[in-house]
C-alpha cells in the first residue's frame, strides 16, 4: 500500500511519499508548538535534518551498488529513488545526537517536534505497512499480447514458472521511456526471471510505432487498454515496477523510474 500511488496534476507520488511529507510538516508543527514559550524554533533544524538524511540514505544506496553506477552523472541523478533507509536512519541519528548537544535550548522543542513526527508516522503508515506484509497473487486482469491473444500474468507465470518482474508503462511518459534500455539490458542478462511489460492505455499501432522507433527487442509486451492492471495493483501514476517471486507473490514494488542500481537493488529480492 505505501507503494501505491497518486496523481496530482501532472505528477505523481507513491502513498508513502505523501505519508512522509505529512509526518515532517507535523513535526515542525509540534516543534514550533513547543518552542513557542521559549521562543525557540526548531524548523531550521528539521529541515537540515531532512537533508542530512537523504543525503546518508543516497550515499549508503550509492555505496552498495556502485558497480551499477557508469558515471557521475547517474550517481547525481535521483529520479531513480535509490535511497538506503538505514542511511538516512544512522545520519539523522548522529545529525540529532550532535544537535542535542551543542544547542540546549532546543532540546525540549526538538525531541516533541521528532516524537510527534514519528508517531504520526507510525500511526499512519504502520497499518499499511502490516497491510503490504500480507499475501498479494498476481491479478488475474485479462491483457492481450501484440499478435491479438488474450493472456494473463498467472498464466505467463505458470508457463515460465520463474520470478516475474511487471514493468506498467506508457509510451507518452518520459520517465518509462528512459528506462526501458534498462530493462531491455537486464532481459537479456537475467534468464532465470522473466520479464514483462504490460502497457497502460494505448493501441497495438501506437505501442509498435514506439518499440520500432526506440529499437527495442522487448520480450513478453502486452497491452492493458483498459487500464485494468493500474487500477487492480494501485498504480495510477507511472512508470511503476512490481516483483513477484516464483510462487506468484508480490514482494517489493518500485513507483518511478529505475536506473540500473535500483533494479538491481529490486532483483535481490526475488532471489
Amino acid at each position: 500500500m505505501l507503494n501505491h500511488s497518486i496523481a496530482i496534476g501532472p505528477l505523481g507520488f507513491s502513498i508513502g511519499q505523501v505519508l512522509l511529507m505529512l509526518s515532517f510538516a507535523i513535526a515542525l508543527a509540534v516543534g514550533a508548538w513547543a518552542g513557542r514559550g521559549s521562543r525557540t524554533g526548531v524548523s531550521d533544524t528539521l529541515f537540515t535534518l531532512l537533508l542530512i538524511a537523504l543525503l546518508g540514505a543516497r550515499l549508503v544506496f550509492v555505496a552498495r551498488y556502485w558497480s551499477s553506477y557508469d558515471s557521475l552523472a547517474g550517481v547525481l541523478d535521483i529520479r531513480d529513488r535509490g535511497f538506503d533507509p538505514f542511511g538516512a536512519l544512522g545520519a539523522g541519528a548522529l545529525y540529532i545526537a550532535w544537535r542535542l548537544w551543542q544547542a540546549p535550548a532546543q532540546r525540549r522543542a526538538l525531541a516533541a517536534a521528532l516524537f510527534g513526527g514519528a508517531l504520526s508516522w507510525s500511526l499512519l503508515a504502520g497499518p499499511l505497512t502490516l497491510m503490504d506484509a500480507t499475501s498479494r497473487p498476481l491479478p488475474s486482469v485479462e491483457l492481450v499480447t501484440l499478435e491479438g491473444s488474450d493472456t494473463s500474468l498467472p498464466a505467463l507465470a505458470n508457463a515460465e514458472g520463474r520470478p516475474l518482474v511487471v514493468n506498467l508503462w506508457a509510451s507518452w511518459c518520459p520517465p518509462c521511456r528512459r528506462e526501458m534500455p534498462v530493462f531491455e539490458e537486464a532481459q537479456h542478462a537475467h534468464d532465470d526471471i522473466t520479464f514483462v511489460f504490460v502497457n497502460q492505455g494505448e493501441s497495438l499501432a501506437q505501442v509498435q510505432q514506439f518499440l520500432e522507433e526506440e529499437a527495442l527487442q522487448l520480450d513478453n509486451v502486452l497491452l492493458d487498454a483498459a487500464l485494468d492492471l493500474g487500477e487492480v495493483t494501485g498504480a495510477v501514476a507511472m512508470p511503476t515496477t512490481l516483483y513477484y517471486d516464483a510462487t506468484g507473490q508480490l514482494v517489493d514494488t518500485h513507483f518511478g523510474e529505475l536506473s540500473r542500481a535500483t533494479l538491481q537493488r529490486g532483483l535481490q529480492r526475488l532471489r
